[in-house]
């Protein structure tokens, strides 16, 4: 195996798992989102030499993947009824180590803030390699992600304290 195929594995085996949670955060099904992934590492694969001198080789992966979904739904959205089909995740199938819940919460975000989110705070990525991502300025970021944050506070977090408190002590 020459040392390009060596380094492209290496990413790979690295890069599945973050990978796959970040396109989880914003696909309702995830068979799609490992379809979608797979898409992205294939022409990783075929660009590598270009994508491993990528300031973030994950986050290319990431936002090909996403496109990858935008296309298809693009090319089918004439022929696709979406009336009756639900946006929640199907627990049948495994979903990465990632909460359903904050899933969920996650695709009720706005597109931009979502995109922020998994390139922050799942891929770990900078403001500023995450303002370059997007094309847009650090600033943004900083406030797509603070109404994120406030967004899924107010799904996830109860009002109320002794409402958590009750929760816990009905669980225990």
């Amino acid at each position: 195996m020459g040392p390009e195929r060596l380094d492209f594995t290496e990413f790979y085996e690295a890069s599945w798992a973050p990978c796959l949670k970040a396109v989880l955060a914003s696909q309702a099904s995830p068979q799609t989102a490992e379809d979608q992934l797979a898409e992205a590492f294939a022409r990783a694969w075929a660009s590598w030499r270009s994508v491993c001198r990528h300031p973030a080789p994950r986050a290319w992966v990431v936002r090909t993947a996403l496109n990858v979904g935008v296309s298809w739904w693009r090319n089918q959205r004439r022929e696709v009824e979406l009336r009756g089909q639900d946006r929640t995740l199907d627990t049948g199938m495994g979903t990465g180590g990632v909460d359903d819940g904050l899933l969920n919460a996650l695709r009720h975000l706005p597109l931009r803030e979502r995109e922020v989110v998994v390139l922050r705070l799942v891929l770990d990525l900078d403001t500023a390699t995450t303002a370059k991502q997007l094309g847009i300025a650090p600033g943004t970021v900083r406030a797509h992600l603070a109404r994120a944050m406030a967004a899924l506070r107010l799904q996830l977090v109860p009002d109320d304290p002794m409402e958590a408190t009750q929760c816990t002590t009905a669980t225990n």
